[in-house]
């Protein structure tokens, strides 16, 4: 397959470097929506039990309930590019199965059961293939552009490693960007001057995670990206990505 980046025209401005998670919550895709170009990170662990093969939806009734890719067994150590999906397709219809309570008070039900057929008619047992192909299909959905590549697929010569916040840092040059931009939440895993000293301009971006009607009397926040289209259309989404701040 080969890589969106070795096809560019001119080189991107802007970049997000983060690990392809399944169905990944609204701040993901804010980060998506206001950067011209998009690594899915994979040469990293795979950490059972994270967000790479699996994601949380509402349950029937209340709280929320996780939705799952099952993946073939693999040593500790096995990193995300090479973790594959489980052979066989009723993963797929489970996961319809459990949205299935959402047609009673979902008004967006129909189009998201629509979008998930498309996405599972993927045929990919890679799961870092198989979660950034989902991305663009929802950033398709949603009317956001998604200029990407996978790490694994880009082929860069980064150098020598020295310490992880360096990984955002060659690849951004690689890619002859001026900015790289993460969330809030890895503010203290970067060390700020040796960005500044590559001439990185280096951004902290934060999303106004706000409540949106759920039809139940407790709202269940931090859920999937599914959870959000079904309750609201793609316009109101991409309102919801702006609702943001960049900071340095």
């Amino acid at each position: 397959m080969q890589s969106e980046f070795s096809t560019l025209t001119s080189r991107p401005k802007k970049v997000s470097i983060m690990q392809p998670y399944f169905f990944p919550y609204l701040g993901y895709f804010s980060l998506i929506k206001h950067t011209d170009f998009f690594v899915s990170f994979d040469p990293v662990q795979y950490i059972r039990k994270g967000w790479i093969n699996r994601n949380r939806m509402l349950k029937p009734g209340e709280g929320w309930q996780y939705i799952t890719v099952p993946v073939q067994a693999a040593k500790r150590e096995t990193l995300i590019k090479d973790i594959l999906v489980a052979e066989g397709d009723a993963w797929k219809g489970q996961i319809m199965r459990q949205i299935e309570h959402y047609k009673k008070r979902a008004p967006y039900y129909g189009q998201v059961k629509e979008l998930l057929e498309q996405c599972f008619a993927f045929p990919e047992l890679s799961i870092s293939r198989l979660n950034t192909f989902y991305l663009a299909q929802i950033c398709c959905y949603v009317g956001i552009p998604f200029q990407h590549a996978i790490f694994s697929d880009m082929n860069l010569e980064l150098g020598t490693i020295e310490a992880p916040d360096e990984w955002a840092l060659r690849i951004t040059q690689a890619i002859g960007a001026a900015t790289y931009i993460n969330p809030p939440r890895g503010r203290e895993f970067f060390q700020m001057d040796k960005y500044a000293a590559a001439d990185v301009n280096l951004q902290f971006l934060e999303v106004q995670l706000e409540s949106y009607n759920q039809h139940r009397p407790v709202f269940e926040a931090g859920l999937c990206i599914l959870d959000v289209l079904m309750f609201n259309n793609p316009e109101e989404v991409r309102l919801m990505l702006d609702n943001m701040t960049l900071n340095p």
